[in-house]
């Protein structure tokens, strides 16, 4: 099969293939990227480049359904979920158009000592490189690429191998909102390809989303050559139940924090941990809310939770319920799988030893812990190589913040699931990465910080 290529995982059809980039081909690709970062950056104003963006969102929104029926297509995203991410893509674009101005504005720095004056003036560094994953098509290029190219960057995208089609539909909306041809170009590229972009000298930095694996691999190459480098990497983020007075609302919105995208996001909530008392109550309704969610056709506005994104993520998740079991977990409810839909699933009794305790389940899978007090809940969330994000529900304010502090992670959210925006950052610590994407945070990672120091 070809590298890149559309493979329903509803239903197995390979619906089209895509052919790789020759080496020439990518040659020429970082070339013209390289060529075009002077025109555009400092050939246009950052209005100018914020206009260009603000259209980008523009046709987002213009050819929502055509966008988020290919995503359905190559990923098994239910539609009216792919709906919402192009819906957030545009809010992103649209974001940056509006805050681009005060973003780059210049930073005075007030002086210690001696006259005159000094600031900051951010400007781009050139071309970058971003590697995509699959579970989030546009919203994974809209954070990475919206504000570089507003900062005036150029951009070379690498999508997943299942994603080619998406790729071509964003290139084509960069293309159309008018920006330069080789301010953004999609490359069809194998990772021994990459490896050759990362060390090629006219580029300046990478962002990768993905596996640990994959960015340790690229951070490997990066460090080699003296390349910034952002990773967002994989999460097993804890959802703890503290304390409630409306324990319905905390598994309604633990169901949701599961579930989200198939339970195949880095931040979706996936290791609950709840205290004594809350324990029993709280597993009884939430193994029957989660289990009440059946598969269905992501073609069909009624579906929550569709078929894994592939075969292949189909067989990793089946072997991880298979072998937490074998070790000793319980198998609370559900389990198994009918091709590539997998039925939601709750796991208990996984010990340290279990090989589930250190995994990341990527799919409608949930693993609920018990714990005898607040410190050991903690333990608990902590005791993990990731550190994405977190949730914590509690009806004690002084408890939220308190609990907040001390776990280590990029994000905490207190009382809540799918309270992301455009204006927050996001990013994780330890093995879920560095750096942020989103807000002035995300904007701030790939520009040249340039002090000018004004004699007085």
């Amino acid at each position: 099969m070809a590298d890149y290529a559309v493979v329903n995982p509803a239903t197995g059809e390979t619906i089209r293939t895509y052919p790789t980039i020759t080496d020439e081909q990518l040659d020429a690709a970082i070339g013209r990227a390289h060529a075009a970062h002077g025109g555009w950056s400092r050939g246009t104003t950052v209005e100018e480049r914020a206009a260009r963006i603000r259209r980008v969102g523009e046709l987002h929104g213009e050819r929502r359904q055509q966008l988020a029926e290919i995503i359905s297509r190559e990923m098994g995203k239910p539609i009216e979920q792919a709906l919402g991410e192009v819906d957030f893509s545009v809010a992103i674009y649209e974001y940056y158009a509006d805050n681009a101005a005060a973003l780059l504005a210049d930073e005075p720095i007030d002086l210690l000592d001696g006259e005159g004056s000094a600031f900051i003036r951010r400007s781009s560094l050139g071309v970058l490189l971003g590697i995509m994953p699959w579970n989030y098509p546009y919203y994974q290029v809209a954070r990475f690429a919206g504000p570089n190219l507003v900062i005036g960057n150029t951009i070379l995208l690498k999508h997943a191998p299942q994603c080619p089609e998406s790729a071509e539909a964003i290139e084509q909306i960069y293309h159309d909102a008018g920006l330069p041809a080789d301010a953004y170009i999609n490359i069809y590229a194998t990772n021994d390809q990459i490896a050759t972009v990362i060390a090629d000298p006219r580029v300046q930095g990478v962002s990768l989303t993905g596996s640990g694996r994959a960015g340790a691999a690229v951070a490997e190459i990066a460090g080699r050559n003296l390349k910034k480098v952002v990773l967002e990497l994989g999460g097993s983020d804890p959802f703890l139940v503290l304390a409630t007075d409306d324990l319905d609302a905390v598994v309604e919105a633990a169901v949701g924090g599961r579930l989200e995208n198939g339970g195949q996001a880095c931040n979706a909530a996936k290791r609950f941990i709840v205290v004594d008392e809350l324990y029993q109550p709280f597993l009884d309704k939430f193994t029957a809310a989660l289990t009440k969610v059946e598969p269905g056709d992501p073609q069909s506005s009624d579906t929550v939770l569709g078929p894994l994104s592939s075969a292949t993520a189909t067989d990793r998740l089946d072997d991880q319920v298979k072998r937490a079991t074998t070790q000793g977990a319980t198998l609370v409810a559900g389990g198994g799988r009918d091709g590539n839909y997998f039925n939601t699933t709750v796991l208990t009794d996984i010990t340290p030893d279990n090989d589930a305790y250190g995994e990341e389940f990527f799919g409608p899978v949930a693993s609920v812990y018990k714990a005898a007090s607040e410190d050991e809940a903690v333990a608990l969330a902590n005791d993990t190589e990731f550190g994405l994000g977190s949730y914590v529900f509690t009806n004690d304010p002084e408890q939220a913040l308190r609990v907040a502090d001390k776990i280590e992670a990029g994000m905490v959210f207190i009382n809540a699931v799918g309270a992301e925006g455009v204006e927050l950052p996001f990013g994780g610590v330890k093995s879920s990465g560095f750096g942020r994407e989103l807000g002035r945070f995300g904007a701030d990672e790939f520009v040249n910080k340039k002090l000018i120091r004004v004699a007085g």
